[in-house]
């Protein structure tokens, strides 16, 4: 029942605010609770058009605070001397949780932009838009995976593991601790890739840039890297693939993390 509850709350409160838009600041907020705060949760939000912030905060609760893609004001005048009353680019969301998993979602169509504070215990942490936005966390710890299309992901100050994809923008992580058993994956095709690391990481690398250079303080023992051979048919024939990727240990070794762009530089970069 909880479940039902808050997202007929929470669809109510943005359709009945829907004229309040641009009459106040621009912005909605929705309080999430917990079914068990202080424990591990799950948090996992989509949308189509808009950005998402998310920041770890020493609360219990989950707190959203939705912005329309409109940033006029209400009361503006336009011709004849007619105020607009309402925006007709409001943001629609919703959300609901159920024994610590969150979901969050905005309607296609619609362009809602998410500045969000979350409780600082473990998360399994989802991010992913496609249009008009940005993806950017800090202070976070746990499992994050974030994928965006048309826009950057930046993470700061965060602890645990990463998996992030874009397509039109950079990829840049400042870790502040890893999980060290933990396989990780950044990548895009237009940016570059930017990797902030703890002194103590160890790791093997696979990397590739096709249209850029690879970068790194670390001390990084490369591996060669034979061609691939296949056998092609029952004829006998074979193929050979030679890839150009880039093969290495940091640290004497550990779980895979691969990095991968097309159109930009990779940094690996060493914390200070």
């Amino acid at each position: 029942m909880k479940t039902i509850k808050i997202i007929s709350t929470v669809t109510l409160a943005i359709l009945l605010s829907a004229k309040a838009w641009a009459q106040d600041s621009g912005k909605e907020q929705l309080t999430v609770p917990l079914s068990d705060p202080g424990k591990p949760y799950k948090l996992d939000v989509g949308l189509v058009d808009g950005s998402i912030t998310v920041t770890g905060y020493e609360g219990k609760d989950i707190i959203i605070d939705v912005y329309s893609g409109d940033k006029r004001r209400g009361g503006e005048e336009h011709g004849s001397g007619m105020r607009r009353l309402s925006s007709g680019n409001s943001a629609e969301v919703e959300a609901d949780e159920h024994d610590n998993q969150v979901n969050v979602h905005g309607s296609p169509g619609r362009t809602a932009n998410l500045v969000i504070k979350i409780p600082m215990s473990e998360v399994g942490l989802k991010l992913h838009t496609v249009n008009n936005g940005n993806i950017t966390a800090s202070n976070v710890s746990g499992e994050l995976e974030i994928t965006n299309v048309n826009g950057a992901i930046k993470l700061n100050n965060v602890a645990g593991s990463v998996v992030a994809n874009t397509v039109n923008g950079p990829v840049v992580v400042v870790f502040r601790s890893i999980d060290p058993k933990a396989a990780m994956a950044f990548s895009t095709l237009n940016g570059n890739v930017d990797v902030t690391f703890p002194a103590s990481l160890k790791a093997s690398v696979k990397l590739k840039s096709d249209r850029g250079d690879i970068y790194t303080d670390f001390d990084v023992v490369t591996d060669p890297h034979k061609p691939e051979v296949t056998r092609g048919d029952a004829k006998g024939m074979y193929s050979i693939k030679i890839e150009d990727w880039v093969y290495g240990k940091i640290n004497g070794g550990g779980p895979q993390f691969l990095m991968k762009n097309m159109n930009g530089n990779i940094y690996i970069r060493k914390a200070k």
